[in-house]
């Protein structure tokens, strides 16, 4: 292995690993990349362990070297990866209202590309979005949507509910679902969810089937991710411990739906649906 490919490698892991690469199929996206360079099974191993909450990365990992030439694992991976980004982007579009408010939380490149499409199809709308503590990924989401010309409106965290209280539509994305058909995502959105409930706001998790986390069908729980206290307060009081969990598990009785390229289902139906499509992924 030559120094310069042996650099590459890890400076695209520890992009991963730092979160300066975001969204879980980018996440999934660049560890194709890593392993095109690295394929050995100690480079498997270290990738599949970057990041604890990215079924998706594990599923493109897993399917990618499944194939004898890994190298045409890769290709097939990324060929299944962008017909299903297709297709996502498809039938979400087809949720949204002309003249609807949509609400979003946290930074999900599928539900900004779900908006974009909407618009290229003259539907016009605006979003409400939250600014999405302690990272503010929210701003990252005004400033794509913005540049596109979608009108953004945002809230801070703590306004929620008013935002909430005036949409049409609740979209977010999402880094694994359980076995159990629940969804888990940014902190905040289990709240979120709480509140669209109570306003009759339908909420969408958009995703990539291969969040589906195939672990959790033999009883193991998905790990949510922790982060350092710094990201919260930067010089913090020496006594003062903060929880600054990155994630949480929303329950399907919470989500009306989950948007995939399998189509437009309630969380029981897409795991019975991703069982169906992808039993390699199970074993």
């Amino acid at each position: 292995m030559k120094k310069g490919n042996t650099h590459q490698f890890d400076k695209i892991c520890s992009e991963i690993k730092s979160l300066k690469i975001q969204g879980a199929e980018q996440v999934a996206r660049a560890a194709l990349k890593a392993l095109e360079i690295r394929s050995d099974k100690k480079a498997v191993r270290k990738l599949i362990r970057l990041r604890p909450t990215e079924p998706c990365l594990r599923n493109a990992i897993k399917y990618a070297t499944s194939f004898y030439d890994s190298k045409l694992g890769i290709q097939e991976t990324l060929r299944i990866m962008n017909r299903a980004r297709e297709k996502i982007i498809s039938n979400g579009a087809n949720m949204i209202q002309k003249n609807s408010i949509v609400f979003t939380h946290c930074h999900s490149g599928t539900v900004i590309s779900i908006l974009l499409e909407a618009k290229r199809r003259g539907k016009r709308f605006q979003v409400y979005n939250t600014e999405t503590r302690p990272n503010l990924q929210g701003r990252i989401t005004a400033a794509e949507l913005l540049k596109n010309g979608i009108p953004v409106t945002m809230f801070v965290d703590s306004a929620s509910t008013s935002a909430l209280k005036e949409s049409d539509i609740f979209l977010f994305g999402a880094d694994a679902v359980t076995s159990q058909g629940n969804v888990i995502n940014k902190i905040g959105n289990k709240m979120l969810a709480e509140i669209s409930e109570k306003y009759d706001v339908p909420s969408y998790s958009c995703t990539f089937s291969w969040k589906f986390d195939p672990k959790t069908t033999l009883g193991e729980i998905e790990k949510l991710e922790s982060r350092d206290e710094k990201e919260v307060w930067p010089g913090k009081p020496s006594r003062l411990k903060i929880n600054n969990v990155v994630f949480e598990e929303i329950p399907k009785n919470l989500v009306t739906g989950i948007i995939s390229e399998l189509g437009v289902f309630s969380p029981d139906t897409f795991v019975s649906e991703f069982r169906i499509k992808y039993p390699s992924l199970l074993d």
